[in-house]
């Protein structure tokens, strides 16, 4: 694909064929906002690992934009869907409602990380005078591949907000959702933090510290090169377990978490709990420029508060020790609100090029983005903190868990 700027659009089958600096020089242009997720590295081991491929409904199309083989200016990572699997922006109901009327919904363009619902830029271009006119190019170029593929859409999950007004001007449709996000008020410590609140959560806050390792269990936090092997075996058996009870068909294999420690072992913060000799729970966090992101957690034991201890209070202890912005804990959880994690908004954009199916999911958005913005602020009114003030119910995401 083409434009009168002589720029073109390849379509690559595995992130394999664009090397990963050209990739990464996009992707994470500002050090102080790397968002690891959209990284070459990341998303090869996905494919590496078979997680990401034909066979699991994940067909690999980025987008790639440039004037030749050493300029390139821009790039997307984008999937052909067979199901709505792994996206944690839920479209179950447009599909049923498209199917009824007779089309077929399945496949669908998706640009997104898979199984990875953290916010981010979609439509990776380096920083420049230029770079809403290569996202734009970058988006129109998936609108064509919808039309030449013949598929019923092309969606944009977990997004930027200025990358989905930028395609709401280019015709898109938009929705909002939230999660909950913790943010560092230039906390020197964790009891600054609880002094922001009140009185009773503080107190709560205390009890489920102690009572978390009241059983004699002991926290390691392992990053780098300390992260070995066995780690990673341990870390599998707890994604295992709670994967069966919460979804399942965990999505992700054994060997993709041996990748992301060959590759990304300096992003890799693995909070692992011991009662004596044995590993009992974990968390697996990755470490971006400005944000530590919560992903995956499990246990093998049941000790009260633990999840508490190792999924947030833990992360909140890391980020304030190394001056991160904010903590990203993943999707869903309102019981993350009287820990200090407040409800933020996050962005997708939606292209469908029926008629009457856009119109009709366009008079559904409408409604469920206004009924986001009244749950945020309501939300918002039962935070711990002492002032309401304190922390903003709903900051934009613009920088470039379960």
């Amino acid at each position: 694909m083409s434009n009168e700027h002589e720029a073109t659009i390849q379509v690559l089958s595995s992130i394999d064929e664009i090397d990963a600096a050209a990739w990464d020089r996009n992707a994470n242009p500002d050090p102080k906002t790397h968002n690891p997720f959209v990284s070459h590295a990341f998303l090869k081991a996905l494919e590496d690992a078979e997680c990401v491929r034909t066979g699991t409904g994940w067909q690999p199309q980025h987008l790639v934009l440039g004037r030749g083989p050493d300029a390139i200016d821009g790039c997307m990572p984008l999937y052909a869907k067979s199901h709505s699997k792994g996206e944690y922006v839920f479209d179950y109901g447009w599909a049923e409602a498209y199917e009824n009327a007779g089309g077929d919904y399945y496949p669908k363009l998706l640009s997104a990380v898979p199984f990875t619902p953290v916010p981010g830029c979609r439509l990776l271009v380096h920083n420049g005078p230029e770079q809403a006119e290569r996202r734009g190019l970058l988006a129109t170029g998936a609108i064509e591949l919808v039309k030449r593929y013949g598929v019923s859409s092309f969606h944009l999950n977990f997004l930027t907000e200025t990358e989905w007004k930028e395609m709401s001007r280019l015709g898109f449709l938009q929705r909002t959702d939230q999660q909950f996000h913790w943010r560092n008020d230039g906390y020197a410590t964790f009891e600054d933090f609880l002094a922001q609140l009140s009185s009773r959560k503080r107190k709560t806050i205390r009890k489920e510290r102690r009572e978390a390792l009241s059983n004699g269990l002991r926290i390691e936090q392992l990053t780098g090169s300390n992260i070995e092997e066995h780690h990673w075996d341990a870390m599998y058996a707890f994604y295992m377990d709670t994967g069966s009870r919460k979804w399942g068909r965990p999505y992700l294999s054994r060997e993709f978490f041996s990748l992301l420690g060959q590759t990304m072992a300096d992003n890799c913060l693995l909070i692992m709990v011991k009662n004596g000799d044995d590993y009992v729970a974990g968390a697996l966090n990755i470490i971006g420029g400005d944000c530590l992101y919560g992903r995956y957690w499990g246990a093998i034991e049941h000790h009260p508060c633990l999840h508490f201890e190792v999924c947030y209070y833990q992360a909140i202890d890391y980020a304030i020790a190394h001056q991160l912005d904010r903590v990203e804990a993943g999707a869903q959880g309102e019981h993350k609100l009287a820990r200090g994690y407040m409800p933020t908004a996050t962005y997708s954009a939606h292209w469908i090029p029926n008629p009457s199916f856009r119109r009709a999911v366009g008079n559904y958005l409408e409604d469920e983005r206004r009924y986001m913005e009244r749950a945020r602020d309501q939300l918002a009114t039962y935070g711990p903190y002492r002032k309401a003030s304190k922390v903003p119910a709903d900051v934009p995401i613009d920088s470039d868990n379960d």
